[in-house]
């Protein structure tokens, strides 16, 4: 998961690159922590004159125990080295923030380790409680209103970090570490997963995996899904171009460029056979072969059943401009 940052790291003409921030851990009473906010990551190193002034007071006055579930709230500073792996949990959160407030795009630092990283948490509506202590909470917490969100590593993003000018139906769907360009609408059935997301306007709905990036102006159709490295797709990195239409339905485990359309219901992998139609001519490639091509119309030949690849010009989809 570190991405080309891994090989830049090992280069010792390489400036290192820092990102820092104020943060408030949530902790058990062993001192586990369970995640941490931090409201305003930045780039670069702890200023000089940090230690003259105090973390903002929304992180102070939110700081001291939670007896309904179980924790703790600190106050941390802490800074981090992009470039190589995350250190603890906090370190972890850090680098999810970075991601969903687009300081850092997806796969442009080091998340090695990450899982190990995030405790699973169980998710309420008041904050993170530890699974092991949720039984005994669980009628205090009801009788308070408190319901379970969810139990998972990765919080939901909108608990942590409002993107800017972006529309999301289903909180539950997109993770923290989710990169969200202004101009994203995420309908109710989209899907964004940690260290991926869009570069500009586009309409999900449909899935986006770890590590895939989506262009401007392109559109995710109902039900389709992108594979990412974490889905077995390999080391191939997916990526969608700019103008492109994912079809409803349809899947995909190779790189496309700008301008392209896959039909509605067309799952596209690596090791897919395509006829490439060029002309009159024809020959039969790997859809490998095709990767980050633009101007490509990758469909499914209804009399032969061959999944063929047909180039087209000019632009490709545009998007409806009132609904983003």
């Amino acid at each position: 998961m570190g991405g080309n940052l891994e090989a830049m790291s090992d280069n010792a003409n390489v400036t290192p690159r820092f990102a820092w921030g104020d943060g408030l851990s949530t902790l058990t009473a062993d001192n586990t922590v369970l995640d941490t906010w931090f409201p305003q990551p930045a780039l670069g190193t702890i200023p000089a004159d940090h230690g003259a002034h105090t973390p903002a007071a929304s992180l102070t006055e939110a700081a001291g125990a939670d007896p309904r579930r179980g924790v703790h709230t600190e106050v941390i500073t802490l800074q981090i080295d992009l470039d190589v792996p995350p250190a603890s949990t906090s370190d972890a959160y850090l680098r999810l923030h970075l991601l969903s407030t687009l300081l850092v795009r997806p796969n442009d630092l080091n998340l090695d380790g990450i899982f190990g990283l995030l405790p699973n948490v169980v998710w309420t509506s008041a904050g993170a409680v530890h699974p092991d202590d949720f039984a005994k909470l669980r009628v205090a917490l009801q009788r308070d209103g408190i319901q379970v969100c969810g139990i998972d590593r990765f919080p939901r993003l909108t608990d942590f970090v409002i993107p800017r000018d972006v529309r999301i139906a289903d909180a539950s769907r997109v993770r923290l570490g989710a990169y969200l360009s202004p101009g994203t609408v995420v309908m109710h059935e989209g899907f964004c997963n940690f260290n991926a997301g869009t570069l500009g306007t586009a309409m999900v709905e449909g899935r986006i995996s770890q590590g895939v990036v989506v262009g401007d102006g392109s559109d995710i159709g109902g039900g389709a899904s992108i594979m990412g490295t974490l889905s077995g797709g390999g080391t191939q990195r997916v990526s969608i171009g700019e103008r492109t239409l994912l079809g409803a339905n349809a899947g995909l485990g190779i790189a496309i460029g700008d301008d392209c359309i896959v039909e509605a219901g067309l799952y596209v992998t690596a090791g897919t056979r395509v006829t490439l139609v060029e002309g009159d001519a024809s020959r039969e490639v790997k859809a490998l072969e095709l990767s980050g091509q633009n101007g490509l119309l990758l469909r499914r030949n209804s009399s032969t059943g061959r999944v063929e690849a047909l180039s087209r010009t000019g632009e490709g989809i545009t998007l409806n401009s009132a609904l983003h």
